[in-house]
């Protein structure tokens, strides 16, 4: 998806916890979610 958006060079890094200690913690964790940091670069 990012690259059919003009970006390139898309690196996906590991998952992230990122509800701890949120209110929706609870219904992350029944459904395995988690964030994920990226870095790509834009196409001029």
């Amino acid at each position: 998806m990012l690259e059919r958006s003009g970006f390139t060079d898309v690196q996906v890094g590991p998952a992230c916890d990122t509800f701890g200690g949120a209110g929706g913690e609870g219904n992350a964790r029944a459904f395995d979610v988690y964030g994920y940091p990226f870095l790509a670069r834009r196409r001029r």
